[in-house]
């Protein structure tokens, strides 16, 4: 085990465990924002860790997705940092990020269609199609937000849920489903649970959108 690889495992499990604590304390509160700024600096630090990995192994779906979750906690990050979010230089940089997400994942889905067997680096075109579609969604988004010189209120709360969420769902996944899932014991890996904590947590973002954009729980609220 490398130190580059050993930084990826342990960021990510201090990561995925602020995560879990972050989704379930009172929002806004002073722990709230503690427990989020670590699991932002672990985020970044394990991304960036697999990025490097996987230009050793080569692994290009890798890459994409590391790319994709430093975009997805700097751009939450961002949104959460005050209470109208005003454009400036890095919201140009995280659009051209992610629309480099996007095309590279349609570059390398076509690759994988191409190729022979129909696989790049052992996976199908679809994983690479997938999160290129994805990258594209939330360009868009970005590209709106520009174009309206910022974003407050419920939907700057709902960006920072939801984009951090969702970071949070591709470490776990990574952890608990993904390559980190060697790391359990058999026994418990062939019970099934470790395939529970994605859908909770897409659950669970789902219904703190549903709640800040639908209702009235965020009004009068300071973040």
């Amino acid at each position: 085990m490398t130190f580059i690889m050993f930084l990826h495992i342990t960021m990510g499990t201090i990561a995925v465990l602020a995560g879990a604590a972050a989704l379930f304390v009172r929002k806004g509160s002073r722990v709230h924002r503690g427990i989020g700024n670590v699991f932002f600096i672990t985020m970044m630090i394990m991304a960036a860790a697999g990025i490097y990995l996987a230009f050793v192994l080569p692994m290009a779906i890798s890459v994409l997705v590391a790319v994709f979750t430093i975009y997805l906690v700097a751009t939450s990050w961002m949104a959460a940092r005050q209470y109208d979010e005003n454009i400036n230089l890095l919201h140009y940089v995280a659009l051209a990020m992610t629309l480099g997400v996007a095309a590279s994942g349609l570059w390398f889905g076509m690759e994988a269609q191409n190729s022979p067997d129909g696989l790049k680096d052992g996976l199908p075109a679809f994983p690479h199609y997938f999160f290129g579609a994805l990258a594209l969604l939330t360009a868009l988004g970005d590209a709106v937000m520009i174009v309206r010189r910022g974003i407050s209120g419920k939907q700057r709360i709902a960006r920072h849920l939801w984009r951090m969420c969702f970071a949070y769902f591709i470490a776990a996944g990574s952890l608990f489903t993904g390559p980190g899932a060697t790391a359990f014991p058999k026994a418990i890996r062939d019970t099934g649970l470790l395939s529970a904590p994605e859908p909770i947590i897409l659950a669970v973002m789902l219904f703190w959108v549903v709640r800040v954009l639908a209702t009235k729980w965020y009004e009068g609220k300071p973040m």
